[in-house]
């Protein structure tokens, strides 16, 4: 059981873990990361999600990915919208589900586990792990602190060979071993 005493402020808001992790309890719970359909994303429209995410599905050069739990793959935790760009993968949109935002969030880990999956992309790319995203400037404090994320100025932000590796080995510790 997790004490709340001993949390910080930093990992109310998220912080990583290898899976999600429920924030009272600090129970784990396995996670998967698959892809969104149309029917899905189209199902999710005037259920609290800030994007709309049927409009990513349609966009051709994207990918969009839900995170699930292994158990309850019918409950989305999070989403992400990727493309593949020359030398690196752009993260268009990510957004955890609203049960999952904010200091009374149920889930902690969301933010990770999806990005670690677009740095896993980047890999198997041949990109070096690195991927680049706007942030919105309230969030960049967060981004560097969480995910090791550097500024390339502005709003644009990205996550290098080094934090990249960091994030896939911390959710997905086989993948540089296989």
């Amino acid at each position: 059981m997790v004490n709340r005493k001993h949390t910080t402020f930093q990992e109310r808001i998220d912080k990583l873990t290898r899976s999600i992790e429920n924030a009272q309890t600090g129970e784990s719970f396995p996670t998967q990361v698959r892809p969104l359909s149309a029917p899905e994303a189209r199902k999710l429209m005037g259920k609290g999600w800030a994007f709309d995410w049927a409009q990513e599905v349609r966009q051709s050069s994207r990918r969009v990915y839900q995170l699930n739990t292994v158990a309850n793959p019918r409950i989305i935790h999070g989403l992400i919208s990727l493309e593949a760009k020359p030398g690196h993968v752009f993260m268009h949109l990510v957004e955890s589900a609203t049960f999952n935002k904010g200091k009374n969030k149920v889930y902690l880990g969301v933010l990770g586990n999806l990005v670690a999956y677009a740095c896993r992309w980047s890999f198997e790319l041949g990109c070096d792990g690195f991927v680049s995203f706007d942030s919105k400037s309230t969030l960049k404090a967060h981004y560097v602190q969480v995910l090791g994320a550097s500024e390339l100025g502005g709003l644009r932000m990205y996550v290098g060979t080094p934090a990249a590796a960091a994030l896939v080995t911390q959710y997905y510790p086989d993948f540089f071993t296989t």
